[in-house]
């Protein structure tokens, strides 16, 4: 490459990653789970490394011109010893437990990195919320923006606001540790007895079910929010500061009783709890977008942080707030920090100049993961001995799958490049006919074996979203959620209450339909993802529906899929009907398959 190259790097706490980018552009980006197969993995992220050096035609780590990691461990390190000295002795277990790892590894992160890459690197550092920051508005669409970063914590800072104009970015305001709107979400994560960093998506797909009737409790004990969006929680009711849980005996208190057993049956409690939470963290985001706007005076908003991955508050932001326009980081949690620490030496201290037209992101669809081509593909088919037709015509292709979805068959869909954060987009999914009331139900415990109540995304034609959704704006990374249009809905039975809710047909368009009426809604166009559009496109032909399922590729607790291999392996351990790899359909009636034998679930923890 003629253009300067950085690698950037987050790792250690959770999702770790790596991205290249040469000249500002983002060559590659991936996740270390995707390689490992071990959810939200933390550790040096060398095997995503060493497919983004790959991906970008360097022989090795020596011809990088930078490294730089994601943030500044020994500003962590001394938030951690203020934090344990504050509280002391409470919190002496958990000390114990952090010490080793920051004294064999985290202390000496330059050397380490340089140790895992083999060479005497150019080591760099971002601060945590700068790399959120750098992830949300380089890669955006817009020239100059607001910027808005929230998550659990970086070093000190959980929530930070910002300007991005040309390319440089200036942070102008942060909330500092141990106040923060990710960890209050968490906690309630917690107490509902879903994993913290995994099961927030849950926390916020139960919400609908219940009633937020917790909010004055909140209010009044929790959170003390200003009208700014700034805010402060009573730490009376939380361990997370030095303790192995988050949540205490107080917090149990004030919500009537212990949190839920992971895994036990969800009560109204649970539901009304997640309801509560949510409608709270959406008011603290809405002020915090409008002091924003008034402080910066931009149209544009931009947001990273994983607490920008709350699709729910986007929608609101984006139909309530004070912005016209708005961009999220699909990876907008740990695993982008990685690729925000890189965009943020190439603009922000090497100078790289930037343009950016108001319209296209430098995202790429965010498929910046690794691809297999046809040879590939072919000789995996061929050696393994599967029976499968080939469509070396894309209009063949796709008719046909069309057809098979048509016909109500569940698809794994596999395609080019993998995608780059925590959605499946319409490389590595699972697809299916929204049509079919059954089809939520049917994919949740069959295909997913994951918890009923969770909702399903659809995809749709971005020039047909407006009729079937109440948006009309780009969502190409499934990151807002919308009502379903007026139009397409039907009438339910009000008085159905928690689950039962579920046994409701709400609209034309059943199984993306979530109990509130609303979708998470992920737009493509032609330009984005050519071959996933012809799909939908076709489905479209067939049964005038321009909307498909599109869920991840994977299993509960297993990372989306990345190789040939590990689809094929879901396939055959799941009830999925076809499996298309490439240009090969895979029926499932055509295999001489065992029965499907759900013994390996335990070699994944539960998310």
């Amino acid at each position: 490459m003629s253009a300067k190259t950085i690698l950037g790097i987050s790792a250690f706490y959770h999702d770790s990653a790596a991205c290249l980018v040469a000249g500002g552009r983002v060559v590659a980006a991936a996740q270390e789970e995707r390689f490992t197969r071990k959810k939200h993995d933390p550790s040096f992220p060398k095997n995503a490394i060493a497919y983004c050096l790959r991906e970008g035609g360097l022989g090795s780590a020596e011809e990088l011109d930078h490294v730089v990691f994601y943030d500044k461990p020994m500003l962590t390190f001394e938030r951690l010893l203020e934090t344990y000295g504050r509280y002391a002795p409470r919190g002496f277990k958990s000390f114990v437990k952090a010490m080793p790892v920051w004294l064999k590894d985290k202390l000496w992160m330059r050397e380490h990195i340089k140790d895992e890459l083999g060479c005497d690197a150019d080591v760099l550092f971002t601060e945590h919320h700068e790399s959120h920051a750098a992830s949300a508005f380089f890669p955006s669409p817009f020239q100059d923006a607001a910027i808005l970063t929230m998550d659990g914590v970086g070093e000190w800072a959980t929530a930070s606001f910002g300007h991005g104009k040309d390319n440089r970015i200036e942070i102008l305001r942060e909330i500092h540790f141990p106040h923060s709107l990710g960890l209050l979400y968490s906690a309630f994560t917690y107490f509902t007895g879903f994993k913290v960093n995994s099961g927030e998506y849950k926390l916020m797909g139960l919400a609908p079910y219940g009633t937020p009737r917790y909010v004055d409790e909140i209010y009044d004990e929790l959170i003390d929010l200003k009208e700014d969006g700034s805010f402060k929680l009573n730490m009376r009711y939380f361990e997370y500061p030095v303790g192995l849980r988050m949540t205490n005996f107080r917090f149990a208190r004030l919500f009537g009783g212990p949190r839920r057993s992971p895994e036990s049956a969800l009560t109204q409690r649970e539901m009304d709890l997640a309801a509560s939470v949510q409608k709270v963290t959406e008011e603290a985001v809405l002020r915090m977008t409008r002091y924003a706007q008034q402080e910066t005076g931009s149209d544009n908003l931009v947001l990273a942080g994983g607490v920008a991955l709350n699709c729910v508050g986007n929608g609101r932001v984006l139909r309530e707030g004070p912005f016209k326009n708005l961009w999220i980081q699909p990876a907008a949690g740990d695993a982008g920090g990685a690729l925000g620490a890189a965009l943020f030496v190439h603009h922000q201290l090497l100078g790289g100049e930037r343009q950016a037209d108001g319209v296209n992101d430098t995202q790429q669809a965010s498929l910046l993961g690794p691809r297999f081509d046809t040879p590939a593909l072919q000789e995996f088919v061929e050696s393994t001995g599967i029976d499968a037709d080939r469509f070396d015509d894309e209009a063949a292709l796709t008719d046909r799958v069309a057809g098979l979805m048509a016909e109500n068959k569940v698809i794994g869909w596999y395609q080019g490049r993998m995608e780059f954060g925590p959605r499946a987009l319409g490389n590595r999914s699972i697809l299916g006919t929204p049509l079919n009331a059954d089809m939520q139900t049917r994919m949740n415990l069959k295909i997913k074996f994951r918890e009923s109540f969770r909702p399903f995304a659809p995809s749709v034609l971005r020039e047909d979203v407006h009729e079937f959704f109440e948006l009309d704006y780009d969502s190409p990374y499934m990151l807002i959620v919308a009502g379903v249009h007026p139009d397409k809905r039907k009438q339910v039975d009000s008085e159905s209450e928690g689950l039962d809710k579920l046994k409701q047909v709400r609209s034309e368009i059943p199984a993306i339909t979530h109990v509130d009426f609303s979708a998470r809604v992920q737009t493509v166009d032609h330009k984005g993802n050519p071959l996933y559009h012809r799909l939908i496109s076709a489905f479209k032909a067939k049964t005038g529906c321009p909307v498909i399922v599109n869920t991840s590729f994977n299993v509960r607790g297993e990372p989306i899929v990345c190789t040939p291999e590990e689809a094929y392996r879901c396939f055959t351990r799941t009830h999925m009907d076809v499996l298309v790899l490439g240009p090969y359909v895979i029926e499932r009636k055509r295999q001489t398959l065992p029965p499907v034998d759900e013994s390996w679930k335990s070699e994944f923890e539960l998310d």
